[in-house]
């Protein structure tokens, strides 16, 4: 059954990192476009980053040079590195994989992050 599973979320303290896994199965990064999305209380969810399969990437552009999404294909897990965390960065972050074939899109479960201040 095709799944993705977050993990890495936690408690930080602002200007602190974290760095957030999700590990698909069931699911090929190479026909899938990866993102990670957040949702804060009260807020629509909203993209963070993606990264296509081909590598091409994308940011929310208040998060760029903040944050830095990547893959590691042969462990078939998309990760995103979040550094200079401001308390307005917490949120729920989920995973989406959005298949480029099957025109089919995947949520993770969600991992939560907490930025104190």
């Amino acid at each position: 059954q095709a799944q993705l599973v977050e993990s890495g979320g936690g408690l930080v303290q602002a200007g602190g990192s974290l760095r957030l896994s999700c590990a698909a199965s069931g699911i090929f990064l190479n026909r899938n476009v990866m993102g990670w999305y957040r949702q804060a209380p009260g807020k629509q969810r909203e993209l963070v980053a993606s990264i296509s399969p081909g590598g091409t990437i994308n940011y929310a552009d208040s998060l760029k040079g903040r944050f830095t999404i990547s893959k590691d294909n042969a462990k078939n897990t998309v990760f995103l590195q979040m550094n200079s965390l401001k308390p307005e960065d917490t949120a729920v972050y989920y995973c989406n994989a959005k298949d480029i074939i099957a025109l089919m899109s995947r949520w993770g479960q969600g991992t939560q992050v907490i930025v104190s201040s």
